[in-house]
């Protein structure tokens, strides 16, 4: 069967091969890239670890092309059929449910399926649940009396004997044996939020799921926040209908007071709320997480406007008593979420429980971002991580180790390593060294076994699953061979990373993707592809994708930069010398660093590109209009083109408070620096963008318009912050910006 296999995939890819419009199948096109299947890379589906980590279940599709739960043994990788296709089939019809995600109860003995989802903003939080338990073999729907897709974020009781949910605001508590269900919360409309968050909540602190059972099952704590003062930002579709629709957007812009959160514990028999009294404002303070820590003790996190103060209190339903446990301050910012390509920014900001549940486990800056333990009995820290280098981010803990991602002599890299719990272990690095590269890893509860990704610059991701400490592969999940053997069809270029020191005696980070058939003799084009903000590195040993791949065929030397102010593993100052200096010193760093990099002696000075979009767009604007001399085309795509309207989460936590330093806010803004526009500019903006307004690239063009500068402009109707909605877009889109690039940046017609 293998060999049979191998000659169908050879087949297949001579096939694909010729069906392109191409003169040579080893080059790249747009239409490669974006309009065909041929490159196609296989990602790791969702996973539960079950049985204290000694198994796990996957979703995987059967023959029939049906998605089905598969049960594996993480010792033997034996598999069984855990949720099969034939079980999926609800009563009185013919198709099986698509199962989109699934949870388990407590005692494993029942799954929640959800299925049938709609968007709400970035993610697809709505939907159907159905339960299929494992006892009696039966499949049920919960909330049928709601209307289809309208259910959200539904979870067990630990005693399995109720589920509960969010309907349009208003928490529900859903009786098993029963079928009886309960409404906890009445009071919720658009304005007065239970159980789940406003916009900026969930983009800027990752909260989705807003709600937590008590371990005992008889009340559950939840988050209810008032946006009823939130400015609604009111988008416009013109493109459903011959009459235009209005979509408002609960916006808080920077300056502007956030929705007052405050959180309510209520008793699930009789729906009676008790709400917990914090020291603070209720408007003025953040509650990024809460978490049952026992049954009479909620650990809640609060952060102030500015966040700079962290405050993590123990509430005690029994005595209605909260105590300061634990608190932390800076002069910048404190984070919640650690900004790095190794961790997720969507999912809770809970603490972990170590040291048999007696200690929660935080990351803190000092001079290097450290782990430290906090005892819950006394609030005593220890220091766990002692190296003279960053941890990136956590990947799990055992009963003495704690498992973390680092990489200490290069910062574009990431490994895994341990260290003691206690502190006093040394550290040490796991991955072997066959894998240089960027590696990430979601490690079992029990610390036995993890999922090992890997990728590097011209390497796409590969999974596998290994035994812990000893690094041990057991089984390959994910190996992406045929497109691994696509691409060795192709001309691909180098890749080489180095530093490049700024006449300011900054040392940057970069990564240089060369053209195919290189020759240092010869003078190339450059385009220059940047973020520069806090949340996002550039210049990163992962896989560089098809894009950059396409550009280096296309002639072009490709350079990613990360300055000050990223989240590259280089110590506490270099990532937060950037605090209330977005737009000024970062792009100092890439304008400086660019022209040293245009010194080289390949590099034609005169051809020089730079792209970028989100804060990338940003700092491709500013970099156009501050180092113009530097810059003679440039894209950017879902610009912030005016600080001023961005949303407060993420822009105060960096910048400060508006009310008190409006000028740095300004300083920063390309707005302030368009009149100096001297090369070729194209501005690409979503219409339905609920991230990055629209109106940022109106008023960049008023500002362009009044000073007499020439530039061009792509409106797509409709589309949101990635612009990937409606057929053909991507392909349009990447088209036009390849094709600018060789009007203006190689003096070729596109």
């Amino acid at each position: 069967m293998k060999n049979l296999a191998s000659i169908t995939l050879f087949f297949l890819l001579i096939l694909s091969l010729n069906a392109q419009n191409t003169q040579d199948a080893s080059l790249l096109s747009i239409d490669r890239i974006y309009a065909s299947n041929e490159f196609s890379q296989d990602f790791l589906p969702p996973i539960k670890w079950i049985e204290d980590g000694e198994s796990y279940i996957i979703i995987e599709r059967n023959e029939e092309g049906i998605n089905e739960l598969i049960k594996y043994s993480a010792s033997t990788e034996e598999q069984s059929n855990f949720l099969s296709s034939s079980q999926l089939i609800p009563e009185n019809k013919n198709e099986p449910l698509n199962i989109e995600e699934f949870y388990l109860s407590e005692d494993e003995s029942k799954i929640l399926i959800f299925t049938n989802s709609k968007r709400v903003w970035r993610s697809n939080t709505k939907g159907d649940y159905w339960v299929f338990d494992i006892t009696t073999q039966k499949l049920s729907q919960l909330g049928k009396e709601f209307p289809p897709s309208s259910l959200m974020f539904a979870k067990f009781s630990n005693d399995n004997k109720f589920v509960a949910y969010v309907v349009e605001f208003n928490i529900y508590k859903e009786d098993f044996s029963s079928g009886e269900v309960m409404k906890l919360t009445s009071d919720g409309t658009n304005q007065i939020i239970n159980g789940t968050f406003d916009w900026v909540y969930e983009e800027e602190f990752g909260c989705r799921d807003g709600f937590r059972w008590s371990p005992d099952a008889s009340t559950i704590a939840y988050w209810q926040l008032n946006a009823s003062q939130i400015g609604e930002f009111n988008m416009i579709n013109n493109t459903d209908s011959v009459y235009s629709r209005i979509v408002p957007v609960q916006y808080p812009k920077v300056g502007e007071d956030p929705s007052s959160a405050k959180i309510g514990i209520v008793n699930v028999k009789n729906g009676k709320t008790e709400w917990i009294e914090l020291e603070g404002s209720n408007i003025q303070n953040y509650i990024p997480a809460i978490q049952w820590i026992s049954q009479d003790k909620l650990l809640i996190q609060q952060i102030n406007r500015k966040q700079n103060h962290l405050k993590i209190w123990l509430y005690q339903p029994s005595t209605k008593s909260t105590t300061l446990f634990y608190e932390e301050k800076e002069e910048s910012w404190v984070d919640i979420q650690y900004p790095d390509a190794t961790s997720s920014h969507w999912g809770d900001n809970d603490l972990k429980l170590v040291n048999e549940e007696k200690s929660l486990l935080r990351m803190v800056e000092d001079d290097w971002r450290n782990a430290y333990t906090i005892d819950l009995a006394s609030g005593n820290t220890t220091l766990v991580t002692s190296g003279s280098y960053d941890v990136a981010s956590i990947a799990g803990v055992d009963n003495k180790l704690l498992y973390f991602h680092a990489s200490p002599g290069n910062t574009t890299q990431r490994y895994l390593y341990s260290v003691g719990l206690n502190g006093k272990r040394k550290d040490k690095r796991l991955t072997p060294p066959t894998f240089e590269g960027f590696n990430t890893y979601n490690v079992s509860p029990n610390g036995k076994y993890a999922f090992h990704s890997h990728s590097s610059a011209l390497e796409p991701t590969s999974v596998r699953l290994i035994s812990l400490p000893n690094h041990k592969a057991i089984r390959t999940v994910i190996d992406n061979n045929v497109y691994q053997e696509r691409l060795k069809l192709l001309d691909l270029p180098t890749v080489e990373f180095f530093s490049v020191e700024t006449e300011n005696g900054i040392l940057v980070d970069a990564r240089m993707v060369k053209p195919i058939n290189f020759n240092k003799s010869s003078k190339y084009p450059v385009i220059f592809s940047v973020y520069g903000e806090p949340w996002g590195q550039q210049a990163t040993d992962t896989y560089i994708d098809l894009w950059n791949i396409f550009l280096a065929q296309s002639g072009y030397v490709v350079i990613a930069i990360d300055p000050r102010g990223t989240p590259c593993l280089k110590g506490t100052d270099w990532r937060k010398s950037i605090y209330r200096q977005i737009g000024r010193i970062n792009i100092e760093d890439m304008g400086l660093a660019a022209k040293e990099i245009i010194k080289f002696p390949y590099i034609d000075e005169e051809q020089v590109g730079v792209w970028g979009w989100s804060g990338g767009g940003s700092s491709t604007l500013n970099l156009m209009f501050q180092y113009p001399d530097v810059f003679k085309a440039g894209v950017s795509v879902a610009p912030v083109a005016n600080q001023l309207t961005y949303d407060n989460i993420y822009q105060e936590r960096y910048m400060g408070l508006p009310q008190e330093n409006k000028e740095d806010f300004i300083a920063g803004s390309p707005l302030t620096h368009a009149k100096n526009l001297m090369g070729k500019l194209l501005i690409v903006h979503g219409t339905a963008d609920d991230n990055v307004h629209y109106q940022n690239t109106e008023m960049l063009v008023n500002e362009l318009i009044l000073h007499n500068k020439q530039f061009e402009m792509m409106a797509y109707p409709n589309r949101s912050h990635g612009i990937y909605e409606g057929r053909n877009t991507r392909r349009h889109l990447f088209t036009m910006i390849y094709n600018f690039f060789l009007r203006n940046v190689s003096n070729r017609d596109g």
